[in-house]
């Protein structure tokens, strides 16, 4: 009897060994691919990364169905999450880890789906031509004072819709728009690029403060390019609306999909996210904010100092996204 419960056990371990999972990714970080070789590492669980854009991934899912070989749904923005949760392809999962490593906060509405990292919405100012204090809050860049000097990614941007999709759950359509209104007036240019595009015309002198994800000053102050590193070096970071609601924060998330045929390691996947090992990779390697408690941020976003976060209502990202690009159409923010 007990050579039988061992080979059963062993039988168990190899069946797991042998397993893998399918993901389907909107991220595309390097940190990522570590991440993925040391969980096969550690669990002999293989990974298959699908990616494509959060929005094609999940029509694919709705598409495929039942018959989806997706196990699992990665991406960024809380937005892209909700919409997958909305659309009913995530189940719920919880286990002793996960209630342990996962602040309340940062999951979907009956744990669909887990925040593994978070970024600020932050401005970003020159710090030659900005004076400190100068801005203080997202409604700031309204401003007439601003007219020609503000720098923004494109509206269609996932981040910048759920940016105003926040905005309209706080303060209402009609201040959202006035917003949104106010900076497309203050353009210094047509938006283009990304991100890290806007923190580089700010140093070249074409606008003076931009929009701009927290982490992408992380990786243009580490990179390889030394005019990168002197335009993160030129700029500075305002953390917004200190003094009132906070600071707009957004996640990468995952969650297990109904279709997944290996719920056991898929669940143990999105606890090794959360595990201090791969907060640590997510936090250093690629600038975001860990949401393990016991993992400190990189020391780039430690040099930024504390800051204070709006209370985010994530289901309000997905479900307010069709009225902000209504309101961005409306007020030619292109």
């Amino acid at each position: 009897m007990k050579a039988k419960i061992v080979l059963l056990s062993l039988l168990a371990a190899v069946s797991l060994s042998a397993q893998e999972l399918t993901i389907y990714s909107h991220r595309h970080y390097d940190s990522d691919k570590g991440i993925f070789k040391l969980f096969k590492e550690k669990t002999g669980i293989s990974v298959n990364v699908v990616q494509a854009k959060a929005n094609e991934l999940a029509k694919r899912l709705e598409v495929e169905g039942k018959n989806s070989k997706a196990d699992l749904f990665m991406t960024a923005d809380a937005g892209n999450l909700e919409q997958v949760r909305t659309n009913n392809l995530f189940i719920s999962v919880s286990s002793p880890t996960l209630e342990k490593l996962s602040p309340k906060e940062l999951r979907g509405k009956n744990n669909e789906w887990y925040a593994f990292t978070t970024r600020a919405r932050v401005i970003i100012a020159s710090k030659d031509r900005i004076k400190d204090g100068e801005i203080k809050t997202y409604e700031d860049l309204a401003n007439p004072k601003f007219k020609g000097r503000v720098l923004v990614r494109s509206s269609n941007n996932v981040y910048n819709i759920s940016l105003l999709s926040a905005m309209i759950d706080t303060l209402g359509e009609e201040k959202a728009k006035a917003w949104a209104k106010g900076v497309a007036e203050n353009l210094a240019r047509i938006p283009k690029g990304g991100d890290r595009d806007q923190i580089r015309a700010i140093y070249a002198k074409e606008g003076d403060v931009a929009l701009s994800n927290s982490y992408y000053l992380g990786h243009l102050a580490n990179s390889k390019n030394p005019k990168d590193i002197e335009a993160a070096n030129s700029v500075k970071v305002i953390f917004p609306n200190q003094e009132g609601r906070g600071t707009h924060i957004n996640v990468s998330g995952i969650g297990v999909l109904k279709t997944s045929k290996n719920q056991e390691a898929a669940i143990k996947f999105i606890e090794f996210m959360l595990s201090k090992e791969a907060q640590e990779i997510l936090t250093n390697q690629n600038y975001e904010y860990p949401v393990n408690k016991e993992v400190k941020p990189a020391k780039i976003l430690q040099s930024w100092g504390e800051f204070k976060i709006e209370k985010p209502n994530f289901e309000a990202y997905w479900g307010n996204a069709k009225e902000a690009l209504e309101i961005f159409d409306e007020v030619q923010w292109k």
